[in-house]
Order: structure tokens, then sequence, then C-alpha cells
């Protein structure tokens, strides 16, 4: 049996519920076999974060050689990264192994507002791993923050920064509206002068951890099995629409918990 292959360079949760731990379940549930690179170690639950130890550069490069050294790596997500030598030493290795998709999910902040990027790593996401993507993920605070501006609050913002955003070097943009206001959850995908919007409606739960960590590697996902990128991010916001309505359903931690990634084989899901 061949199994597309995706591998995940991303902080690690101890909460099981964002980072490394999400991108793997999600690589499962969607009938994808992960891999991983691990960049920092967190110490975090769904009340918070409490402790960030990165990983040296030069041991991220040593997890990354060794997967593509052995296994055909179809897609690649790029989550949290907090160092500029870090982000460097990624952008080499992409380069050397040249894989296929990419997607750089740039985690600036956790769901419980913890800052996890320190600040002169922002210019080197912009710099070194933006460029790189075949899409990047940026949720509304996100895509402010890598182009310097106020947060959007409304659409003919969102689309103003989308389309700055895409003179970054990325294939395409795919701004999440998860942090908006109002009825809808809309996300917006900008590839070369078209824009689609993506409509869904807004999900009343505290139990959002994370979720652009599952989004970004459903589409990874969906890449590395060959899908068109459109059809990847449609068939990813489905998946993570679903695993929020379905949270409710899971009683983990006492903060933020996390989304449901296996709701589809869960009976009494939906």
């Amino acid at each position: 049996m061949t199994i597309p292959i995706a591998l995940t360079i991303a902080g690690s949760d101890s909460g099981g519920g964002a980072g490394i731990q999400a991108d793997l379940k999600t690589f499962a549930a969607c009938g994808v076999y992960g891999a991983s690179a691990i960049t920092a170690l967190t110490a975090q639950n769904t009340k918070g974060v409490t402790g960030i130890h990165d990983v040296p550069a030069a041991f991220v490069t040593a997890q990354i050689d060794a997967v593509f050294d052995d296994l055909d790596v179809a897609a690649v997500k790029i989550g949290m990264v907090s160092r500029r030598d870090v982000i460097e030493a990624i952008a080499v290795a992409l380069a050397r192994w040249s894989p296929r998709h990419v997607v750089v999910d740039p985690v600036m902040v956790a769901t419980s507002g913890d800052r996890l990027l320190a600040p002169d790593a922002v210019e080197a996401v912009r710099r070194f791993l933006i460029p790189r993507a075949g899409i990047i993920t940026p949720n509304l605070p996100e895509a402010a923050a890598l182009l310097d501006e106020p947060v959007a609050t409304a659409e003919a913002g969102i689309v103003r920064q989308g389309e700055r955003l895409l003179t970054l070097g990325c294939a395409a943009v795919l701004i999440k509206g998860g942090h908006g206001d109002g009825a809808q959850s809309n996300d917006y995908l900008f590839q070369g002068d078209r824009v689609v919007r993506l409509d869904a409606p807004r999900i009343a739960t505290r139990n959002t951890h994370g979720t652009g960590c599952t989004l970004s590697s459903a589409i990874a996902a969906g890449l590395a099995k060959g899908l068109a990128l459109e059809t990847a991010v449609r068939e990813a916001k489905a998946y993570i629409s679903a695993a929020i309505a379905n949270a409710d359903r899971l009683d983990v931690g006492h903060g933020h918990g996390p989304v449901h990634h296996f709701h589809a084989f869960d009976a009494g899901g939906a």
C-alpha cells in the first residue's frame, strides 16, 4: 500500500491540542502518513503557555534531512518557528530538497494570547519562508503583523492585505476569518488575480485550540494526495468546520480545549 506522506515542521504542544500533535492527528484523519521535525518544545495546556525551549537549528536541519533522505515527502507544512536561525536553516533545507508543496502557517500567537514568535523572526519569515511557500495561511492578526499594518476589520481591507501578501513571493494566500466578528467566519483565498471567499457559519464554542494548525495541515494533506490547491483548501475548510462543530463533544482541559480531529470516526459526531 502506497500512502501519501506529509512532513510537519513545527513546535510541540505538550497539551496535545496544537502544533506537531494537532498536525499529526490531522494528517492521520485525512488519510496521510505524517512525519515531523520539531522546532521547539512548549510547556502548555488549554490554559496557556508557561515555557518554550527552542531546538538548535542544526538539529532541526538533521531532522528534516533524515526524513527527506528516506521518505517520499509530497507536502511540507511549516508552523511555529520562533527563532531567526531556525527559520534560515529551514529555508536552506527546503532549497536542498525542493518539496513539491509547501504550506506556511505563520504562527505568532497562541489561542490563549501568549506570543510564540520572537520579534526579529517575523522579518525572517517574510524573507526566507514566504517566498518558498505554495500557500501561506495567516489569520487576521498574523496578516496584519506580516505587513506591519492594523488588523483589517472589513472585507475591502482583508482583500487589500491579501493582495499585498502575494507580493511577498508566495503563490497563494489564505486569510482566515476566525478572529473576525459576525455570524459568518469567512476565509479568503488569493491566487494571482483571483479572490475566492469561503463562507462558513461561526460556531459558538471556546474549544478552538489548534484550529490554525489543523487547517494548514489539512491543506497540506490534500496537496499530498494530489488535490488542486483550491480543492485542497475547500476540503480543509470543511474538515476544520466539522472539527470545531464537534469540539464540545470532547471534555479536555479547563481553558480553550482542542477541536475534534477524529470527528468522522465518532459515531455520535456530525
